[in-house]
This record gives C-alpha cells, sequence and structure tokens, in this order.
C-alpha cells in the first residue's frame, strides 16, 4: 500500500510575491518600455517589483512607484484591484502579483531608470500596446472585467 504524504513531508514552494501600479489619468495608464534588464525586454510594464523581506505590499508599492517614477502617495488612495497567482515559467518559480490603482499622487511621472527603462507612455485602457508584458496585459483584462483573481499558466 502507497503511503500518503501528510501536510508536514510535502514539499513547499515558495511564491515570489510581486507588486504592480496602475496610474490612472483620464481612461490612460502609464506604461514603461523595458530595456537592458534580462527579464521582458521590449515589453510595456507598470511601475512594479518584488516585496522584499519585512516589507509590507504598500510599502513596496510605495519604494517602486518613487525608484522608478519619481512619484509618492497616500497609501489610502491606493486600490487593491487583482490578484493574479502564476505557475513558474522559470528556475524562479511561482508568482503571486498584486495589482492597485491609484487615480492621485504627488509629483510628475518620470523615467527614473533609463537604464532599464527607454521611455515612459500614457496608453488608453482600451488600446493597450501589442508590446504589453503578457501577464500584465491578461491582468488588466481581468480588472476590466471586474475579476479580483486570475490564475495563469496552470
Amino acid at each position: 500500500m502507497a503511503k500518503i504524504k501528510t501536510r508536514t513531508q510535502k514539499e513547499r514552494h515558495k511564491a515570489v510575491p510581486a507588486v504592480y501600479l496602475l496610474m490612472r489619468k483620464e481612461g490612460r495608464v502609464l506604461l514603461m518600455l523595458r530595456h537592458n534588464t534580462g527579464y521582458m525586454d521590449g515589453k510595456y510594464m507598470v511601475p512594479s517589483g518584488h516585496v522584499e523581506k519585512q516589507e509590507s505590499l504598500t510599502r513596496a508599492i510605495a519604494r517602486e512607484a518613487m525608484e522608478e517614477v519619481g512619484i509618492t502617495f497616500d497609501k489610502n488612495d491606493l486600490r487593491l484591484c487583482h490578484v493574479m497567482y502564476r505557475a513558474a515559467q522559470d528556475a524562479t518559480g511561482e508568482r503571486a502579483d498584486f495589482f492597485f490603482t491609484i487615480d492621485r499622487w504627488e509629483g510628475d511621472p518620470k523615467n527614473c531608470e533609463p537604464d532599464k527603462c527607454k521611455t515612459l507612455e500614457w496608453f488608453s485602457l482600451e488600446q493597450l500596446p501589442e508590446e504589453i508584458a503578457p501577464y500584465l496585459g491578461e491582468a488588466i483584462s481581468s480588472i476590466r472585467e471586474g475579476e479580483i483573481l486570475s490564475e495563469l499558466y496552470w
């Protein structure tokens, strides 16, 4: 008879948490064209990044917003709009992606990382560029449909 693994015997995976900021203005969203990073180069992305150890989601997205586009905001203006759980596509493992929207912020968005971002552009939420990162396009589509959760690549 085959022995069934108990919960304590199962190998646990660790999903990498990441945060994404959809800055909205007049029906448009700010996108960044990635380059020279080795990940999604040539694709449009929103300000985003990994959550660091001992960092909350809201602190992570505030840090990334300042590092990448030079803005600050009141965390009460953030709205969690979507969670995406992605299966492993490479050695980095599963991903837990948290998408936030914001309509008010302090400062004019600017390219603070020209070594990683070729340009910043505003796009209509209804007409996103073909070069958008695939999972970001999926997330925005889910958000438009009012879906809070999506699971990708399973």
